[in-house]
């Protein structure tokens, strides 16, 4: 069974930056990743759709409310990746949760057990 740990959370004030990182208990996972991504859900609210990336060619999506402050990246060896978060406002603040999307199926079938960041006025 693969696991995915995530690492990195904190506190941190508004305008703040931290950096997420995620990995595979197993690296050579990474031949059947199709995408790895992040998501967050914040008190009170559904999980939402944050940033991810497509293992073959490297494309990115991000969610509005993220774009031009967050960046997601990978690295070369293994299936991991990495979310640079800049610009930290009070709304960010959630549960972040790294996922895998698995290239047999059609959803993020992995997920790690989640992250807390927090991001203080």
């Amino acid at each position: 069974q693969v696991h995915l740990v995530e690492s990195g959370g904190g506190l941190v004030q508004t305008g703040g930056s931290l950096r997420l990182s995620c990995a595979a208990s197993e690296p050579t996972f990474s031949i059947y990743v199709l995408a790895m991504a992040w998501f967050r859900q914040a008190p009170g609210k559904e999980r939402e759709f944050v940033a991810s990336m497509r293992w073959s060619g490297g494309m990115t999506y991000y969610a509005d409310s993220v774009k031009g402050r967050f960046t997601i990246s990978r690295e070369k060896v293994g299936a991991a990746v990495h979310l640079q978060m800049n610009s930290l406002k009070p709304e960010d603040t959630a549960v972040y949760y790294c996922a895998v999307r698995h290239r047999s199926s059609d959803d993020y079938g992995y997920w790690g057990q989640g992250i807390q960041v927090t991001v203080s006025s």
